[in-house]
């Protein structure tokens, strides 16, 4: 049985202010007052599992304990089948410069391997996220959400973030990054895990 969600605050485990901005959002008809890591000065732990689940877990528990109050963490990237699910769990690291993140590099990189794998089209892919929703208890909730589709290139669209120019869900002709940022969220692997959360904690 889910725990059902019956606190006022929610501190969500991101220094995104996109994602906090959307939770605020999601939450408002519940009442609940939406509240960020970086508005808690609180640092970026380690992500040292190999699962989605186990670093969102890593994030969530650590923010929970840390402020003794319930903290929701994610943890998404983009799984290709050509190449054995990568860039998966490393969504993020194949963007790493040193200097910052560079997903212009990064998703030329997920063409080049493509292209090496001498994998045939379409490309099939899809978008990962997992929530895990902790207490200060040591309680835990798990939700996940996922979007099929394809890497298309050239890249396509400014919108978005991350490799949503190469990534074109299933039914659909615009990439992410061509989509309006609401119709991307209404659709989006990080949208359906929090219908998911929703349904599950709010319902």
């Amino acid at each position: 049985m889910t725990r059902a969600f019956s606190e006022d605050r929610l501190l969500v485990a991101t220094h995104n202010r996109g994602k906090l901005e959307e939770m605020e959002h999601l939450l408002a008809p519940f009442g609940v007052s939406v509240i960020g890591a970086a508005d808690m000065n609180l640092p970026e732990p380690a992500e040292t599992e190999s699962s989605f689940v186990g670093n969102a877990r890593i994030k969530a528990h650590a923010a929970a304990k840390a402020t003794g109050l319930p903290a929701l963490a994610d943890d998404s990237g983009l799984e290709v089948a050509a190449l054995g699910g990568a860039p998966g769990v490393h969504t993020a690291d194949w963007a790493e410069t040193g200097q910052g993140r560079d997903f212009v590099m990064a998703m030329r990189r997920v063409h080049e391997e493509l292209v090496a794998s001498g994998a045939p089209e379409p490309h099939r892919a899809r978008f990962v996220c997992t929530l895990v929703l902790a207490w200060p208890d040591g309680h835990d909730e798990v939700f996940e959400g996922s979007v099929p589709g394809r890497i298309v290139w050239p890249m396509r669209g400014g919108q978005g973030h991350g490799y949503d120019p190469i990534f074109l869900p299933d039914g659909y002709d615009q990439t992410f990054g061509e989509m309006d940022r609401w119709e991307k969220n209404r659709i989006s692997h990080r949208g359906r895990a929090v219908a998911r959360f929703v349904d599950a904690c709010f319902g």
